[in-house]
């Protein structure tokens, strides 16, 4: 294998034009929300000097996002996905403005910042929803990972960025810009878009949204590969909130402070982005199934590796390849979700996709909460990982097995989707 195959490629940057909006206009909207994620915990805390307050704000942009991802899937089964996208991010905008003029006020509304969590996590899943369904369409699903592993990359950039420039924004001229700041990048990337092609999907008869919701969980309870896929990419979200232990894992057997502690929230989207710099090998796989299971294997293990390690050198390489390993995982599901599912279920089934992570990592965050309060950091993050390991190895046997009895076959593609 050439040192090049190693390497995302970024032709589709020079061919699609269309996809090159989409990435800029994600990678603009990112770095509003990174610089959004900074300021309004900020305000909360210095208006109210509660982190309950700051928690109930947080928790009201998720469940927001939670109902934006069902109900947008819907949508998007059902309208222009062009329009769909549109309009929530210029929702989203208003909600930007809306927060900026409140932060103008002699006493900010803590009350106001609540429902524009909520409004702003609802809108943007709603585009989300839109985005991901849109996706085939634009790059053809043979581009599928290629287009994936592009903007997980510019993702991580941003997510990494994003952060550290809205606090910037913050101590040189206050929380009113920096949310000012955020909308006029919504206003950029609603002009970006302007450009994209109508994306009306397979035209059906409008339904009830729960109806079409439970078409959704019939059609995924009938495709055993897909079924497969949301288990394993459940079982994978939920050790991701061995993340709430590194305060106690830096300050406890680390011997750490916060230094430590930073250092262990950056080596794992540092090795993410290593995953998909470096995720040119995994384009042409005979076998993406196995892959997929293997690396989430490797993950698995590097969390028992976490808990089992007494030291912070060897936490971080630990982090650094589990970051590699969810990335490749999650590209590899998320191209096996889109080619295998037909055009009239890609917005339901990609938000189903994407709200089972969000609720995911809720109750990842709860259960090893729940642990740490009868272990210490260290056992329960052990403990998380033999069992994700030992339910990973369970669910690989069920994918070997299926497949012997021919009730999984990647290759049928649509047309096993459609069946």
């Amino acid at each position: 294998m050439t040192v090049s195959r190693l390497f995302v490629d970024i032709s589709l940057l020079r061919t699609n034009a269309n996809f090159r909006h989409v990435l800029l206009a994600r990678t603009i909207s990112l770095m509003g929300l990174g610089m959004l994620a900074v300021s309004v915990p900020i305000q909360v805390y210095a208006i109210t000097g509660s982190s309950f307050q700051v928690g109930i704000v947080a928790a009201l942009d998720g469940a927001g996002m939670f109902a934006g991802l069902l109900l947008g899937g819907v949508l998007a089964d059902l309208y222009d996905r062009r329009r769909l996208i549109l309009f929530a991010r210029s929702i989203c905008g208003l909600g930007f403005v809306a927060l900026a003029v409140n932060s103008a006020f002699a006493s900010p509304s803590v009350v106001a910042i609540c429902a524009l969590a909520f409004w702003d996590g609802f809108f943007g899943a709603l585009g989300v929803s839109a985005l991901m369904a849109a996706m085939p369409h634009i790059v053809g699903r043979e581009n599928l990972m290629q287009a994936g592993a592009l903007g997980m990359m510019t993702g991580r950039f941003a997510s990494i960025i994003s952060p550290a420039l809205g606090g910037m924004i913050i101590a040189w001229v206050g929380l009113t810009w920096n949310y000012g700041i955020a909308a006029v990048g919504t206003l950029l990337t609603v002009l970006t878009l302007l450009s994209l092609p109508r994306m009306v999907p397979e035209r059906h008869e409008i339904e009830h949204p729960l109806r079409m919701l439970a078409q959704a969980f019939v059609f995924l309870f009938r495709q055993r590969l897909l079924l497969g896929i949301f288990a394993i990419g459940t079982l994978l979200t939920l050790t991701s909130s061995i993340r709430i232990l590194f305060p106690a894992l830096a300050s406890g057997p680390f011997g750490g402070g916060a230094f430590e502690t930073g250092l262990m929230y950056s080596a794992v989207p540092i090795g993410a982005t290593a995953g998909a710099v470096l995720s040119g090998w995994a384009r042409n796989l005979e076998r993406p199934d196995l892959v997929m299971l293997g690396m989430c294997m490797l993950a698995f293990g590097c969390v028992v590796a976490l808990g089992a390690g007494g030291h912070i050198y060897f936490a971080l390489p630990a982090l650094a390849v589990y970051g590699y390993a969810t990335a490749i995982a999650s590209l590899l599901q998320y191209t096996m979700i889109q080619a295998h599912t037909p055009d009239s279920y890609l917005g339901r089934v990609n938000s189903l996709w994407a709200a089972q992570d969000t609720l995911g990592d809720i109750v990842g965050a709860l259960a090893i909460g729940a642990i740490a309060n009868v272990f210490l950091p260290a056992q329960s993050i052990l403990l998380l990982g033999v069992t994700a390991l030992a339910l990973g190895l369970l669910l690989a046997l069920l994918f070997r097995a299926m497949r012997r009895a021919g009730l999984i076959d990647l290759r049928a593609g649509l047309e096993g989707a459609s069946s």
